[in-house]
């Protein structure tokens, strides 16, 4: 017999998001402002259900390179083993190294704002990461592959009618591999989620409006697990932008 009480807490909280963001959409009129006010919603569940692990802040990406994202609305980043950069009234510069994955906070799914997330998620993962080896009691790990960056959108509702039909699909199949959404929900329709096959066509597939949230939350985790943990920060790539007075 299903367990009711886990999916009676889920069903609340998605009511719950469905009303922040319904009346952020409602009350605001600016639209800085009612982006800011999405993106508090969704930061909020972020910040309060992931493990300790993760953290999540809206902030820049940089590399050991000086190069740096456009401003990302939600990273889901390591804290655990990297340092932010910076980070002085609210504005966070996080290495590329930390990264696990990036949102794009919009009030719509649409053919606009995927193209628009998917750009945005370019601009972080076309940064160079670095990947040490890993000291440990007996010696030291090989440094590790790095994994691919995951990305998504989060929105309240969808445009399109029906909300993942085949115009959806076809925008998401477009787009290439350093603009692929991996997964992202619009609260009130649904979930999503790509598969990605160097042999085969992309494979999206679509949850229900009912538990969107929890089908998006439990999708996301899965994906984050796949991940295990960021490589090693190399901190010597860094600190070479800070030369040592010869004698």
């Amino acid at each position: 017999m299903p367990n009711r009480q886990i999916q009676q807490l889920f069903d609340s909280l998605q009511e719950q998001l469905l009303v922040d963001l319904a009346s952020s959409r409602a009350v605001t009129k600016h639209p800085t402002s009612k982006g800011s006010g999405s993106e508090a919603g969704w930061m909020n569940l972020f910040q309060h259900h992931l493990p300790y692990r993760y953290q999540a802040d809206k902030a820049f990406v940089m590399d050991s390179h000086g190069q740096c994202s456009d401003e990302i609305d939600i990273v889901i980043y390591d804290r655990q083993y990297t340092p932010l950069l910076y980070n002085h009234q609210g504005q966070l510069f996080i290495p590329a190294e930390s990264v696990y994955a990036v949102f794009e906070v919009k009030q719509e799914l649409s053919k606009r704002w995927i193209k628009y997330a998917g750009t945005k998620a370019a601009t972080v993962r076309n940064l160079r990461r670095t990947s040490g080896p890993i000291p440990h009691a007996g010696g030291r790990f090989k440094a590790r592959r790095l994994f691919p960056i995951l990305s998504g959108i989060l929105c309240y509702q969808s445009s399109w009618h029906p909300p993942f039909g085949a115009p959806f699909v076809r925008e998401v199949k477009n787009l290439n591999p350093t603009t692929q959404l991996d997964l992202g929900c619009a609260v009130k329709n649904g979930a999503f989620r790509v598969r990605y096959s160097k042999r085969k066509t992309p494979a999206v597939e679509a949850g229900v409006a009912a538990q969107s949230l929890p089908q998006f939350f439990f999708w996301f985790l899965e994906r984050l697990q796949t991940l295990a943990t960021v490589p090693a920060i190399q901190y010597s790539a860094y600190a070479r932008f800070f030369p040592q007075r010869k004698n």
